[in-house]
């Protein structure tokens, strides 16, 4: 049986980009291939009644520091977008798309929105701003703009939005070797010894 991790994310978790920027590292290290899974998380978040650190005052400000902290520790940078909340439902729309047209194609995309996010933060709540974004990359704007209204792209993300929450999900990023399921990227050390019993 191949080894493989199926990585549930969206890309206005700041966490999830934590997670996007490690969990190759752990894929490699296993010889494990990575499953990318899109959601939607303000949809399991409404299924499950679950909600954002940032909507708790207290909370939102330690994971301002929290962040940094796992950044440093990953050897990364983190710049908070000062434009939150952000309806990442255009952009995870977007994610079906791209994964529909390739790995590459997939991966491009999602390195230029998680750079847009959580690099140089833009106000991806405009969609002027998110096809500017786009058009920088490479990307063609006006064909993104009509392919993420395609009903078998909505039809998509719903379904594995759905399928998420029935199989326990309630937050991003969620992680499942196998049946189990880890939630957040501080479970990682956990997720690579799952792995490494496959």
């Amino acid at each position: 049986m191949n080894k493989s991790v199926e990585f549930l994310f969206d890309v206005g978790s700041p966490y999830t980009y934590l997670a996007y920027h490690q969990l190759p590292k752990i894929a490699r290290a296993q010889g494990a291939e990575i499953i990318w899974t899109p959601v939607l998380l303000g949809g399991i978040f409404q299924a499950t009644g679950n909600k954002s650190p940032a909507e708790v005052a207290a909370k939102g400000l330690y994971s301002n520091v929290d962040l940094q902290r796992w950044a440093k520790a990953y050897g990364i940078t983190i710049q908070m977008n000062p434009n939150f909340p952000i309806n990442t439902l255009p952009l995870m729309r977007g994610a079906i798309v791209m994964q529909m047209r390739g790995d590459e194609e997939f991966h491009r995309y999602l390195h230029t929105i998680f750079s847009a996010m959580f690099e140089k933060p833009r106000n991806l709540n405009v969609p002027a701003e998110i096809g500017a974004v786009l058009a920088e990359a490479g990307f063609d704007p006006m064909q993104f703009m009509a392919l993420i209204n395609d009903q078998s792209v909505k039809n998509r993300l719903k379904e594995n939005t759905a399928h998420a929450v029935a199989r326990g999900a309630f937050g991003a990023p969620t992680f499942f070797v196998g049946e189990e399921m880890f939630w957040g990227q501080d479970r990682l050390e956990f997720v690579a010894a799952a792995i490494s019993t496959l």
